[in-house]
């Protein structure tokens, strides 16, 4: 039997989605979490390695790296532990358990949201009603302030309710709400410190400028060394007056390095919340120099040019967003704060997979105690699961975080694709006065009206509820589009052909 074009575009499309979904079959742990002033860390050990031995045994799950690392972990005098990772191998001189947090390596593409992987939720709101350039800003230094602390599993949105109040809505998997609080209640600092002596802070009153863009910004070059490549980046700022005095005074009383003399001997030192966040040699020209204009460098690293590049442009975004607004703008409050326990996270997984499976296959069933025939059951069969299949395959594309909401959108989709395909099916065995193609037509028309209907009720959901039911709409957008342009024209040709025989 040929198969028809709709039917090929169906199929592809579920290639496609197994593609993008691509489950991986990948041994070890990968870190979730590594403060960067650890062993560790100084080492090169970075969040997100994927371990797979330590001193040459293999770690392929949780329960190995525990056992091992509980087995050598603490004592007395400091021993050598051999780390290796997917790309490289650390030697680590410690007597205790190094600071990290492990977890399974993610099966498939396919991310899931808090609610089904636990952690803790914050709605954050300012004490100021904020614009969106302003929400943006907000945004953007409490993403800097959390990576300082080597988290991973964070996300940073912005959310709106339909009043307009505009919302920061944080996750971080694996914390505390108590934890998550201390992390961005409070609004933090930002210096920059020559010794002991601080020179200047972040914000406006001391840095009056930062360029971002141009001639005054950018990577200038990139070199390649025996353990990869490096790229280098440079941009300008402008300090007030006072600032730039200050700066004056304090290098004015600094020696020349000895050891390279087109620097002073101290450098210039970043620190957020009183980390170090980057030091920076100061040139010998500045030295006693009032000057307000300096030029900021730095590098980034990476096994390729490419990553290099890509390193160094995210490390250069980063400080400027520092420079400029270094310390949270805003007083905040926080409007909700919860926590979600990983073991409910996978019931939730357990009960929707069992349910969404009972659904579809009594779906079936009935249709086959309808129609009596066993073909048009299996095709209802199919269209269920391959729209299934692509919402997940498209959420993976575009990574989105399928939360109980966006589970209950899926849910959702399975129901008024059934329906849509009982209106096909109805469609193709009443009207004998017109063509199956014209019945089949007629059904599409009716499937489509109602698809516009859907789309637009949905809209609302996008933004109700601060955005907390956004997974809902966008899910239920995405499985309704993917039906109508794909699975119930495929849906319709087959039902067209059982018919036809």
């Amino acid at each position: 039997m040929k198969i028809g074009l709709k039917i090929w575009i169906l199929l592809i499309s579920i290639v496609l989605s197994l593609l993008v979904i691509s489950p991986s079959f990948e041994k070890g742990i990968q870190i979730s979490y590594l403060p960067q002033n650890s062993t560790a860390y100084e080492q090169g050990i970075r969040t997100g390695d994927i371990i797979t031995a330590i001193d040459g045994q293999k770690i392929t799950n949780i329960e190995d790296y525990s056992d091992l690392i509980t087995s050598k972990f603490p004592t007395e005098e400091k021993i050598k532990l051999t780390i290796t990772t997917k790309t490289n191998e650390f030697i680590l001189f410690t007597n205790q358990t190094p600071e990290m947090i492990v977890k399974e390596i993610p099966k498939t593409k396919i991310q899931t949201g808090l609610d089904l992987r636990g952690g803790s939720r914050a709605l954050v709101e300012a004490e100021k009603k904020l614009t969106s350039q302003e929400l943006t800003d907000l945004i953007s230094v409490t993403n800097n302030r959390l990576n300082v602390y080597g988290l991973s599993d964070v996300v940073i949105r912005p959310v709106s309710d339909l009043s307009g109040n505009n919302y920061m809505l944080v996750e971080i998997a694996g914390s505390t709400p108590s934890e998550l609080e201390s992390l961005i209640a409070k609004q933090g600092k930002f210096e920059a410190k020559i010794g002991n002596e601080t020179v200047f802070v972040g914000g406006d009153k001391d840095v009056t400028y930062v360029a971002r863009t141009g001639e005054q910004a950018g990577i200038y070059d990139c070199n390649q060394y025996e353990q990869g490549w490096s790229c280098n980046f440079r941009f300008a700022i402008s300090l007030s007056e006072n600032a730039a005095e200050k700066h004056a005074d304090i290098t004015d009383k600094l020696p020349i390095n000895s050891t390279n003399p087109q620097y002073l001997s101290e450098k210039l030192n970043l620190y957020l919340d009183d980390k170090l966040v980057d030091s920076l040699f100061i040139s010998k020209e500045l030295k006693g120099r009032v000057t307000t204009q300096i030029s900021i460098s730095g590098s980034g690293a990476g096994a390729t040019r490419e990553e290099a590049f890509e390193n160094a442009e995210t490390e250069m975004k980063q400080l400027q967003t520092v420079l400029k607004t270094g310390s949270l703008p805003f007083k905040l409050k926080i409007v909700l704060n919860q926590s979600i326990s990983p073991l409910l996270g996978e019931k939730f997984i357990k009960a929707i997979l069992i349910a969404g499976l009972a659904a579809i296959l009594s779906v079936a069933l009935i249709v086959f105690l309808r129609y009596k025939k066993i073909n048009l059951s299996l095709a209802v069969l199919l269209t269920a699961f391959s729209e299934v299949l692509i919402i997940l395959g498209i959420a993976s594309l575009i990574n989105w975080n399928l939360d109980l909401p966006s589970i209950a959108g899926i849910i959702a989709t399975i129901g008024t694709g059934v329906d849509q395909q009982i209106v096909i099916l109805d469609e193709s065995r009443t009207g004998k006065e017109y063509s199956i193609k014209q019945r089949i037509k007629r059904a599409l028309f009716i499937i489509m009206g109602a698809y516009f209907t859907t789309v637009f009720s949905m809209l609302p959901l996008y933004w109700a509820g601060a955005g907390l039911l956004k997974g809902f709409a966008v899910t239920t957008i995405i499985g309704i589009s993917a039906g109508v342009f794909i699975t119930r024209p495929a849906f319709a040709e087959i039902v067209k052909r059982i018919v036809k025989d």
